[in-house]
């Protein structure tokens, strides 16, 4: 509006505080300008640290402010995510946000009443979103736009757990009766494996939000299917709803005591106790021949999440799968679980 270039730009966040950024770029084109700025998360794991994020104005005949997506800024192309089909993966809050600034700039202009149209862009966004749920979540061509206040909290992991969120209500919403909860790609891809049936947006990796998922279950009125490994199921068993290794240990007290109810005597019970690690003391059980211990383990860690997945009231049916490192079923809750899942899988090769 005032035709010359600028270093920096002062903002009101969403929650009303006021900052001002300094602009990585900004600088004329033959029908408007363009500015940048380069995220910084700080202390926060996200893949956009870093990225640059580029606004385009071009001012219209037409009054009024409208928003559309350049390379690198997701399209909706699922439902479910509370934005419609076709549009920009832009939440409420942030386009809310943006309209409002716009049009308070435009308002307070000298010169004739005019609109503006934003062209928002995030080079190499498209690469950014392989290390997200976006495309499963069918958000396709780039990352999401989101937001609540403005603020990015040190360390937050809100992003990652919203996505988790979003992702049962999306199975939901397409009627998916039970999603399939994993902790990570490896065990992911296991649990394609075995239930090679269902489609890819009813497997979610809930990674260390394991009681948050499940709570969404209950809240949407799913069932889950938990698929992990050793280290993180026994973390389960052991009451733990979030299960990142900065925030939980392995109780190696609790598996020698469920290795003792498969049937270990005292030797194996002390070793078990004192082994470095839940795969070593899996792989302890498994050398003994105390083919019951994963199921145990299976039931307590269904047991703790079952009292997880409630919802205002209403309980989710939870089902757990313990598999080994090269993708074998070693134990299930309930018990038969493990055996019609290999049999189908045998029966699908």
């Amino acid at each position: 509006m005032e035709g010359k270039p600028l270093t920096s730009v002062r903002t009101v966040l969403p929650n009303g505080d006021s900052h001002e950024f300094p602009l990585e770029r900004c600088e004329r084109d033959a029908d408007g300008w363009l500015a940048s700025i380069v995220k910084d998360a700080g202390d926060d794991p996200d893949c956009t640290d870093g990225a640059e994020l580029v606004a385009r104005v071009e001012l219209t005949d037409r009054l009024g402010v409208s928003i559309r997506g350049g390379a690198g800024v997701a399209t909706v192309t699922k439902e479910g995510l509370g934005l419609e089909l076709g549009t920009l993966s832009i939440t409420p809050i942030p386009r809310r946000n943006l309209i409002e600034l716009v049009e308070d700039v435009l308002a307070r202009s000298a010169g004739e009443p005019c609109g503006a149209l934003v062209e928002l862009s995030v080079p190499g966004g498209e690469e950014m979103a392989k290390e997200t749920l976006n495309e499963r979540l069918g958000l396709v061509g780039g990352i999401s736009i989101l937001g609540t206040s403005g603020i990015v909290r040190p360390y937050s992991t809100a992003a990652y757990r919203a996505s988790v969120v979003n992702a049962i209500d999306l199975a939901s919403a397409v009627g998916h009766r039970m999603v399939v909860l994993s902790t990570g790609g490896r065990t992911e891809a296991y649990g394609m494996r075995l239930l090679p049936h269902l489609a890819e947006d009813a497997f979610i990796q809930a990674g260390d939000f394991i009681g948050t998922a499940v709570q969404s279950c209950a809240r949407v009125g799913v069932r889950g299917l938990v698929v992990a490994m050793i280290g993180k199921l026994s973390k389960m068993a052991d009451g733990k709803k979030m299960t990142h290794a900065a925030g939980s240990q392995v109780n190696l007290d609790l598996l020698a005591r469920l290795a003792a109810e498969a049937g270990a005597e005292k030797d194996l019970f002390d070793l078990v106790r004192s082994a470095n690690t839940a795969r070593q003391a899996l792989e302890l059980c498994v050398g003994a021949g105390l083919s019951s211990f994963g199921t145990i383990v299976c039931r307590e860690s269904a047991r703790h999440l079952g009292g997880f997945a409630v919802h205002a009231g209403r309980a989710a049916e939870i089902q757990t799968v313990l598999v080994g490192f090269e993708g074998a079923v070693l134990g299930s809750w309930p018990p038969g679980l493990a055996r019609d899942m290999t049999q189908d899988l045998g029966e699908t090769r």
